[in-house]
């Protein structure tokens, strides 16, 4: 029990982030986009290039941004097929596009840090490479309906900066080119910024929201996606891979398995407000699955790790 209250102690900074980001909209009318697009176009791309120099490049780390992705879509379209029992109209679309997303940076990371240790940043690098190519792409199609075509959803994915950062960070790694240990320091104090004001985002997200929708379903949906159907298919890989392949040590496995668990990605609620696909219930299912998974997180951490 002492061990629980002293992971929950160490994630309690969070949600107190989270706490900060909701009065900083709320009161100081701070603009979240002006944040998502420091975090999306400036900070994120330097944290996953810092992930990816900083590790060991083998089949296994190369596969981790595919994996993620590909759970990602497969949640997704399973959160569809169970919500179309449900809804006809675009709820289910929301529901699903909620159910694949996976907040493993903004939370994963500093959740990762705290039970792991800096050495699981590059791994969660990587995870965060696969998540937002299916925020930009399956996902937001996905959310939208079908409304944009292929050439604007690749011109998309090709404006993402994070995309860069890793293709960067693998051919420094190929031509074998020592980074200077001081842009490296710099390029490391980027992941601090990324966990405040990642964290904050939540807050001004729920902050930026005028009406709250509590739909019991839409809100239960959110929760089985993220909290049954994500761990049991990244079980089932590791299973896979203790079996045939051994790419992963028991460490990494450790850390897949706490990002299987973290809640919806906070910037779900700035796509949804776009794409106007249920921002309210959106916002909620955020918050709640946050509020969730840090309690949810230091049980599985104290039971199986």
């Amino acid at each position: 029990m002492d061990i629980f209250f002293e992971l929950l102690t160490k994630l309690i900074p969070i949600f107190l982030l989270i706490l900060l980001g909701y009065i900083a909209g709320k009161y100081f009318k701070v603009n979240k986009n002006t944040v998502a697009n420091l975090l999306i176009y400036i900070i994120s791309p330097v944290v996953v290039f810092y992930g990816v120099v900083t590790t060991e490049i083998n089949a296994g780390t190369l596969a981790l941004p595919i994996i993620f992705f590909a759970v990602s879509c497969l949640v997704a379209l399973i959160t569809y097929g169970v919500a179309n029992f449900v809804w006809k109209d675009g709820n289910r679309n929301a529901v699903a596009f909620i159910g694949g997303s996976s907040n493993s940076g903004f939370f994963g990371l500093p959740v990762a840090v705290a039970l792991f240790g800096e050495g699981s940043i590059s791994v969660v690098a990587l995870a965060i490479l696969g998540t937002t190519l299916y925020l930009t792409t399956f996902g937001y199609f996905l959310a939208a309906k079908g409304k944009h075509t292929s050439r604007e959803s690749l011109i998309k994915v090709l404006t993402m900066p994070i995309l860069y950062g890793f293709i960067i960070g693998v051919f420094i790694h190929y031509i074998n080119f020592s980074v200077p240990s001081n842009f490296l320091d710099i390029a490391r104090s980027f992941n601090g910024a990324f966990i405040v004001l990642g964290m904050m985002m939540v807050g001004l997200g729920l902050a930026d929201i005028k009406r709250y929708e509590f739909d019991k379903v839409f809100v239960f949906l959110s929760f089985f996606a993220k909290f049954v159907i994500w761990p049991a298919v990244i079980l089932g890989i590791i299973l896979v891979d203790r079996k045939f392949f051994g790419f992963y040590d028991e460490y990494t496995q450790k850390i897949l398995v706490m990002l299987s668990l973290v809640p919806v990605a906070g910037n779900i609620v700035a796509y949804s407000t776009i794409l106007k696909s249920h921002p309210e219930k959106s916002a909620l299912s955020v918050f709640l699955t946050t509020i969730f998974g840090l309690i949810f997180i230091p049980i599985v951490a104290v039971l199986f790790f």
